[in-house]
Protein backbone atom coordinates (compact mmCIF):
# COMPACT_ATOMS: atom_id res chain seq x y z
CA UNK A 1 0.00 0.00 0.00
CA UNK A 2 2.83 2.18 -0.71
CA UNK A 3 1.56 4.05 -3.44
CA UNK A 4 -0.85 7.08 -2.81
CA UNK A 5 -4.22 6.88 -3.99
CA UNK A 6 -5.23 10.93 -4.15
CA UNK A 7 -8.63 10.16 -6.07
CA UNK A 8 -11.62 8.09 -5.61
CA UNK A 9 -10.72 6.66 -9.56
CA UNK A 10 -7.41 5.28 -7.60
CA UNK A 11 -9.55 3.26 -4.88
CA UNK A 12 -11.61 1.98 -7.62
CA UNK A 13 -8.87 1.08 -9.84
CA UNK A 14 -7.38 -0.96 -6.60
CA UNK A 15 -10.36 -2.76 -6.43
CA UNK A 16 -10.56 -3.86 -9.87
CA UNK A 17 -7.47 -5.29 -9.69
CA UNK A 18 -8.27 -6.67 -6.47
CA UNK A 19 -11.75 -7.55 -6.19
CA UNK A 20 -12.81 -11.31 -7.49
CA UNK A 21 -14.48 -11.02 -10.66
CA UNK A 22 -18.42 -11.81 -9.90
CA UNK A 23 -17.82 -9.72 -6.45
CA UNK A 24 -16.50 -6.80 -8.79
CA UNK A 25 -19.40 -7.39 -11.24
CA UNK A 26 -21.56 -7.50 -8.45
CA UNK A 27 -20.26 -4.06 -6.92
CA UNK A 28 -20.12 -2.56 -10.04
CA UNK A 29 -22.32 -4.17 -12.46
CA UNK A 30 -25.83 -2.90 -13.44
CA UNK A 31 -28.88 -3.62 -15.32
CA UNK A 32 -29.06 -5.31 -18.98
CA UNK A 33 -26.43 -3.12 -21.46
CA UNK A 34 -26.39 -1.09 -18.65
CA UNK A 35 -27.34 2.63 -19.95
CA UNK A 36 -28.88 3.94 -16.62
CA UNK A 37 -25.38 2.56 -14.72
CA UNK A 38 -23.28 4.69 -17.15
CA UNK A 39 -25.45 8.03 -17.67
CA UNK A 40 -25.76 8.20 -13.92
CA UNK A 41 -22.25 9.80 -13.99
CA UNK A 42 -22.39 11.18 -17.22
CA UNK A 43 -25.44 13.06 -16.45
CA UNK A 44 -23.51 14.63 -13.55
CA UNK A 45 -20.76 15.87 -15.78
CA UNK A 46 -23.13 17.38 -18.09
CA UNK A 47 -23.76 19.85 -15.18
CA UNK A 48 -21.14 23.43 -15.09
CA UNK A 49 -20.58 24.85 -11.65
CA UNK A 50 -20.37 28.76 -11.55
CA UNK A 51 -18.02 30.30 -8.97
CA UNK A 52 -18.42 33.19 -7.25
CA UNK A 53 -16.11 35.81 -6.26
CA UNK A 54 -14.67 37.87 -3.58
CA UNK A 55 -16.99 36.51 -0.68
CA UNK A 56 -16.37 35.33 2.79
CA UNK A 57 -15.90 31.86 2.77
CA UNK A 58 -14.05 32.24 6.71
CA UNK A 59 -16.04 29.00 9.06
CA UNK A 60 -17.70 27.32 6.68
CA UNK A 61 -20.48 25.16 8.18
CA UNK A 62 -22.49 21.66 6.53
CA UNK A 63 -24.55 21.09 9.67
CA UNK A 64 -28.07 20.35 9.01
CA UNK A 65 -31.09 18.67 10.98
CA UNK A 66 -32.10 15.81 9.19
CA UNK A 67 -35.33 13.50 10.44
CA UNK A 68 -34.71 15.29 13.50
CA UNK A 69 -31.32 14.54 13.98
CA UNK A 70 -28.25 17.00 13.94
CA UNK A 71 -25.74 15.56 11.33
CA UNK A 72 -22.56 17.44 10.38
CA UNK A 73 -22.33 17.36 6.35
CA UNK A 74 -25.14 16.27 3.86
CA UNK A 75 -23.36 13.47 2.37
CA UNK A 76 -24.26 10.51 3.64
CA UNK A 77 -23.63 6.66 3.09
CA UNK A 78 -26.46 4.80 1.01
CA UNK A 79 -27.16 0.95 1.38
CA UNK A 80 -25.56 -1.50 -0.49
CA UNK A 81 -25.81 -5.32 0.33
CA UNK A 82 -22.56 -7.38 1.93
CA UNK A 83 -20.00 -5.13 2.37
CA UNK A 84 -18.07 -8.18 3.97
CA UNK A 85 -17.30 -9.03 0.16
CA UNK A 86 -14.51 -6.36 0.06
CA UNK A 87 -13.65 -6.53 3.95
CA UNK A 88 -14.25 -8.84 6.61
CA UNK A 89 -15.09 -5.73 8.82
CA UNK A 90 -18.14 -5.35 6.38
CA UNK A 91 -20.53 -2.79 7.33
CA UNK A 92 -19.45 -2.46 10.85
CA UNK A 93 -16.14 -0.88 9.52
CA UNK A 94 -18.42 1.72 7.27
CA UNK A 95 -20.70 2.65 9.56
CA UNK A 96 -17.96 3.81 11.77
CA UNK A 97 -16.41 5.68 8.90
CA UNK A 98 -19.43 7.68 8.81
CA UNK A 99 -19.27 7.92 11.95
CA UNK A 100 -16.16 9.77 12.10
CA UNK A 101 -17.19 12.92 10.16
CA UNK A 102 -20.65 12.86 11.83
CA UNK A 103 -23.15 10.83 8.59
CA UNK A 104 -25.48 9.21 8.57
CA UNK A 105 -25.09 5.80 7.25
CA UNK A 106 -27.91 3.38 6.23
CA UNK A 107 -27.43 -0.36 6.24
CA UNK A 108 -28.92 -2.81 3.71
CA UNK A 109 -31.34 -5.56 5.14
CA UNK A 110 -29.07 -7.70 2.86
CA UNK A 111 -25.67 -6.54 5.07
CA UNK A 112 -23.60 -9.37 6.35
CA UNK A 113 -23.27 -7.86 9.77
CA UNK A 114 -26.51 -7.71 11.98
CA UNK A 115 -28.54 -4.20 12.82
CA UNK A 116 -28.02 -5.50 15.74
CA UNK A 117 -23.95 -5.80 15.34
CA UNK A 118 -23.72 -2.46 13.79
CA UNK A 119 -25.49 -0.82 16.00
CA UNK A 120 -23.15 -1.88 18.96
CA UNK A 121 -19.67 -1.18 16.72
CA UNK A 122 -20.72 2.07 16.01
CA UNK A 123 -23.31 3.89 18.64
CA UNK A 124 -22.28 7.63 17.85
CA UNK A 125 -23.49 6.66 13.93
CA UNK A 126 -26.18 8.16 13.15
CA UNK A 127 -27.74 5.10 11.28
CA UNK A 128 -31.05 4.22 9.24
CA UNK A 129 -32.29 1.04 8.15
CA UNK A 130 -33.17 -0.03 4.69
CA UNK A 131 -36.31 -2.19 4.22
CA UNK A 132 -36.96 -4.63 1.81
CA UNK A 133 -40.60 -6.03 2.66
CA UNK A 134 -40.78 -9.87 2.54
CA UNK A 135 -43.43 -12.08 1.37
CA UNK A 136 -43.55 -13.62 5.22
CA UNK A 137 -44.56 -10.57 7.08
CA UNK A 138 -43.75 -11.44 10.24
CA UNK A 139 -39.98 -11.32 9.12
CA UNK A 140 -40.71 -8.10 8.08
CA UNK A 141 -42.28 -7.23 11.14
CA UNK A 142 -39.07 -8.27 13.16
CA UNK A 143 -37.03 -6.45 11.37
CA UNK A 144 -38.36 -3.42 12.22
CA UNK A 145 -38.46 -4.01 15.58
CA UNK A 146 -35.38 -5.05 15.80
CA UNK A 147 -34.32 -1.44 14.13
CA UNK A 148 -36.34 0.43 16.49
CA UNK A 149 -34.94 -1.57 19.49
CA UNK A 150 -31.16 -0.61 18.43
CA UNK A 151 -31.79 2.46 17.76
CA UNK A 152 -32.22 3.39 13.70
CA UNK A 153 -33.12 6.41 13.66
CA UNK A 154 -35.39 6.11 10.07
CA UNK A 155 -36.78 3.09 7.97
CA UNK A 156 -35.87 3.39 4.26
CA UNK A 157 -38.21 1.64 1.83
CA UNK A 158 -36.96 0.53 -1.19
CA UNK A 159 -40.31 0.32 -3.53
CA UNK A 160 -38.23 -0.36 -6.85
CA UNK A 161 -37.77 -3.97 -6.35
CA UNK A 162 -41.55 -6.01 -7.23
CA UNK A 163 -38.87 -8.15 -9.70
CA UNK A 164 -35.18 -7.64 -9.91
CA UNK A 165 -33.33 -6.12 -12.78
CA UNK A 166 -31.75 -8.20 -15.54
CA UNK A 167 -28.02 -8.12 -14.41
CA UNK A 168 -26.06 -9.94 -17.17
CA UNK A 169 -22.45 -9.79 -15.48
CA UNK A 170 -24.27 -11.46 -12.36
CA UNK A 171 -26.11 -14.21 -14.66
CA UNK A 172 -22.66 -14.43 -16.57
CA UNK A 173 -20.60 -14.69 -13.41
CA UNK A 174 -23.38 -17.15 -11.66
CA UNK A 175 -22.99 -14.53 -8.56
CA UNK A 176 -23.67 -15.88 -5.27
CA UNK A 177 -23.05 -14.66 -1.70
CA UNK A 178 -19.37 -16.78 -1.36
CA UNK A 179 -19.86 -19.49 0.93
CA UNK A 180 -17.98 -18.90 3.74
CA UNK A 181 -20.10 -15.60 4.52
CA UNK A 182 -24.06 -15.06 5.38
CA UNK A 183 -26.26 -12.46 5.19
CA UNK A 184 -26.48 -11.32 9.40
CA UNK A 185 -30.01 -10.19 9.68
CA UNK A 186 -31.38 -13.60 8.91
CA UNK A 187 -31.66 -17.71 10.29
CA UNK A 188 -29.48 -20.01 8.64
CA UNK A 189 -32.62 -21.15 6.38
CA UNK A 190 -32.64 -17.59 4.97
CA UNK A 191 -29.08 -16.14 5.53
CA UNK A 192 -27.42 -17.71 2.34
CA UNK A 193 -28.22 -17.93 -1.28
CA UNK A 194 -27.91 -21.26 -3.34
CA UNK A 195 -25.77 -21.62 -6.57
CA UNK A 196 -27.58 -21.15 -9.51
CA UNK A 197 -26.62 -21.54 -12.83
CA UNK A 198 -27.10 -17.82 -13.21
CA UNK A 199 -27.25 -14.78 -10.02
CA UNK A 200 -28.16 -16.69 -6.83
CA UNK A 201 -29.03 -13.12 -5.34
CA UNK A 202 -31.73 -13.25 -8.13
CA UNK A 203 -33.39 -16.45 -7.13
CA UNK A 204 -32.86 -15.25 -3.63
CA UNK A 205 -35.07 -12.17 -4.08
CA UNK A 206 -37.45 -13.73 -6.13
CA UNK A 207 -38.23 -16.47 -3.43
CA UNK A 208 -38.76 -14.33 -1.06
CA UNK A 209 -39.63 -10.17 -1.59
CA UNK A 210 -43.03 -9.51 -1.42
CA UNK A 211 -43.97 -8.30 -5.59
CA UNK A 212 -47.56 -7.19 -4.33
CA UNK A 213 -45.92 -4.66 -2.66
CA UNK A 214 -48.75 -1.38 -3.33
CA UNK A 215 -49.05 2.58 -1.80
CA UNK A 216 -51.55 0.71 1.01
CA UNK A 217 -48.85 -1.38 2.39
CA UNK A 218 -46.72 1.93 3.30
CA UNK A 219 -50.43 2.83 5.35
CA UNK A 220 -49.43 -0.53 6.71
CA UNK A 221 -45.86 0.45 7.96
CA UNK A 222 -46.87 3.79 9.05
CA UNK A 223 -48.96 1.61 11.37
CA UNK A 224 -46.35 -0.47 13.11
CA UNK A 225 -43.57 1.69 13.19
CA UNK A 226 -43.47 5.13 14.72
CA UNK A 227 -39.89 5.55 12.75
CA UNK A 228 -39.98 8.36 9.90
CA UNK A 229 -40.74 6.35 6.96
CA UNK A 230 -38.21 7.25 3.56
CA UNK A 231 -39.64 6.27 0.15
CA UNK A 232 -36.50 5.32 -1.83
CA UNK A 233 -36.84 4.19 -5.42
CA UNK A 234 -38.98 7.32 -6.91
CA UNK A 235 -37.59 8.52 -10.64
CA UNK A 236 -41.76 10.56 -10.64
CA UNK A 237 -43.11 13.65 -9.46
CA UNK A 238 -46.31 11.46 -9.31
CA UNK A 239 -44.73 8.81 -7.02
CA UNK A 240 -43.57 11.43 -4.93
CA UNK A 241 -46.70 12.97 -4.52
CA UNK A 242 -48.02 10.01 -3.21
CA UNK A 243 -45.21 9.52 -0.77
CA UNK A 244 -45.75 12.75 0.47
CA UNK A 245 -49.62 12.67 0.37
CA UNK A 246 -49.59 9.64 2.57
CA UNK A 247 -47.42 11.25 4.97
CA UNK A 248 -44.44 9.64 4.27
CA UNK A 249 -41.43 11.63 5.47
CA UNK A 250 -39.07 11.76 2.52
CA UNK A 251 -38.54 10.33 -0.81
CA UNK A 252 -35.30 8.76 -2.03
CA UNK A 253 -34.43 9.46 -5.92
CA UNK A 254 -32.80 6.44 -6.41
CA UNK A 255 -32.62 4.44 -9.46
CA UNK A 256 -30.99 1.29 -7.69
CA UNK A 257 -27.48 2.17 -9.00
CA UNK A 258 -28.32 1.73 -12.54
CA UNK A 259 -29.32 -2.15 -11.48
CA UNK A 260 -32.95 -2.50 -12.15
CA UNK A 261 -34.75 -0.79 -15.39
CA UNK A 262 -32.11 -0.03 -17.89
CA UNK A 263 -32.75 3.27 -19.91
CA UNK A 264 -34.25 4.67 -16.66
CA UNK A 265 -33.24 8.16 -16.27
CA UNK A 266 -30.33 9.15 -14.12
CA UNK A 267 -31.00 10.34 -10.77
CA UNK A 268 -29.89 13.89 -11.49
CA UNK A 269 -31.96 14.02 -14.04
CA UNK A 270 -35.23 13.59 -12.41
CA UNK A 271 -34.31 15.52 -9.01
CA UNK A 272 -35.74 18.28 -10.48
CA UNK A 273 -39.04 18.00 -11.00
CA UNK A 274 -39.50 15.76 -8.10
CA UNK A 275 -38.21 18.76 -6.08
CA UNK A 276 -40.83 21.03 -7.49
CA UNK A 277 -43.68 18.58 -6.76
CA UNK A 278 -42.84 17.49 -3.13
CA UNK A 279 -39.68 19.61 -1.94
CA UNK A 280 -41.78 21.79 0.02
CA UNK A 281 -43.56 19.41 1.82
CA UNK A 282 -40.65 16.60 2.82
CA UNK A 283 -37.03 15.85 2.43
CA UNK A 284 -35.64 14.87 -1.21
CA UNK A 285 -32.72 12.98 -0.71
CA UNK A 286 -31.06 11.60 -3.97
CA UNK A 287 -27.99 8.80 -4.51
CA UNK A 288 -26.28 7.39 -7.70
CA UNK A 289 -23.88 8.90 -9.61
CA UNK A 290 -22.26 10.77 -6.66
CA UNK A 291 -18.72 9.47 -7.24
CA UNK A 292 -17.24 13.55 -6.39
CA UNK A 293 -17.66 16.34 -3.84
CA UNK A 294 -18.44 18.16 -6.76
CA UNK A 295 -21.52 15.76 -7.88
CA UNK A 296 -22.94 16.26 -4.08
CA UNK A 297 -22.85 20.07 -4.48
CA UNK A 298 -25.06 20.01 -7.88
CA UNK A 299 -27.65 17.93 -6.53
CA UNK A 300 -27.91 20.13 -3.45
CA UNK A 301 -28.26 23.22 -5.85
CA UNK A 302 -30.70 21.66 -7.71
CA UNK A 303 -32.59 20.77 -4.29
CA UNK A 304 -31.67 18.19 -2.74
CA UNK A 305 -31.53 18.28 1.16
CA UNK A 306 -28.94 15.12 1.04
CA UNK A 307 -27.10 12.81 -1.07
CA UNK A 308 -25.83 9.32 -0.02
CA UNK A 309 -22.76 6.86 -1.83
CA UNK A 310 -22.09 3.79 -1.96
CA UNK A 311 -19.78 2.26 -3.91
CA UNK A 312 -16.73 4.35 -3.30
CA UNK A 313 -17.32 3.34 -0.08
CA UNK A 314 -16.61 -0.11 -1.28
CA UNK A 315 -13.96 0.51 -2.64
CA UNK A 316 -12.15 2.13 0.12
CA UNK A 317 -12.63 -0.97 2.29
CA UNK A 318 -11.48 -3.31 -0.37
CA UNK A 319 -8.00 -1.18 -0.19
CA UNK A 320 -7.92 -0.79 4.02
CA UNK A 321 -10.79 -1.57 5.47
CA UNK A 322 -12.48 1.45 7.96
CA UNK A 323 -8.98 3.21 7.54
CA UNK A 324 -9.88 3.10 3.58
CA UNK A 325 -13.82 3.64 3.58
CA UNK A 326 -12.50 6.99 5.84
CA UNK A 327 -10.04 8.02 3.36
CA UNK A 328 -12.59 8.09 0.62
CA UNK A 329 -15.25 9.77 2.30
CA UNK A 330 -12.43 12.52 3.55
CA UNK A 331 -11.58 12.88 -0.22
CA UNK A 332 -15.41 13.23 -0.97
CA UNK A 333 -15.95 15.61 1.53
CA UNK A 334 -12.74 17.53 0.78
CA UNK A 335 -13.74 18.11 -2.58
CA UNK A 336 -17.44 19.33 -1.23
CA UNK A 337 -15.72 21.93 0.87
CA UNK A 338 -13.51 23.14 -2.02
CA UNK A 339 -16.80 23.40 -4.13
CA UNK A 340 -18.53 25.72 -1.40
CA UNK A 341 -15.34 27.77 -0.75
CA UNK A 342 -15.16 28.39 -4.77
CA UNK A 343 -18.94 29.59 -4.85
CA UNK A 344 -18.42 31.20 -2.12
CA UNK A 345 -20.68 29.27 0.06
CA UNK A 346 -20.02 29.21 4.23
CA UNK A 347 -23.66 27.55 4.56
CA UNK A 348 -25.88 25.43 2.73
CA UNK A 349 -28.37 27.56 2.31
CA UNK A 350 -25.91 29.27 0.04
CA UNK A 351 -26.32 26.96 -2.26
CA UNK A 352 -28.17 28.31 -4.88
CA UNK A 353 -30.10 26.47 -8.24
CA UNK A 354 -28.62 29.15 -10.41
CA UNK A 355 -24.86 28.11 -9.76
CA UNK A 356 -25.10 25.22 -11.49
CA UNK A 357 -26.48 24.79 -15.31
CA UNK A 358 -26.63 22.60 -17.98
CA UNK A 359 -23.63 22.55 -20.82
CA UNK A 360 -26.32 22.87 -23.36
CA UNK A 361 -26.56 26.78 -22.00
CA UNK A 362 -22.61 27.17 -23.02
CA UNK A 363 -23.13 25.36 -26.82
CA UNK A 364 -25.93 28.01 -27.51
CA UNK A 365 -23.37 30.96 -26.88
Amino acid sequence: MSNKLTSVKDYENYAVNTLPKPVLGYYQGGACEEFTLSINNRAFNKLRIIPRMLRNVQNRDYSLTVQGNKVRLPIGISPCAMHKMAHEDGECASARAAGKYGAIFILSTLSNCSLEEVAHAAPDTVKWFQLYVYKDRAMTISLIQRAEKAGYKALVLTVDTPVFGIRYRDIKNNFSLPSHLKLGNFSEENSKMSKTDGSGLTDYVMKLFNDQLVWDDVLWLKRITKLPIIIKGILSAADARIAADLGCNGVFVSNHGGRQLDTSPATIEALPSIVREVGHQVDVYLDCGIRQGTDAFKALALGAKMVFLAQPILWGLTYNGQKGAEDVFGLIINEFDNAMALTGCRKLDQIKKEMVVHESVFSKL
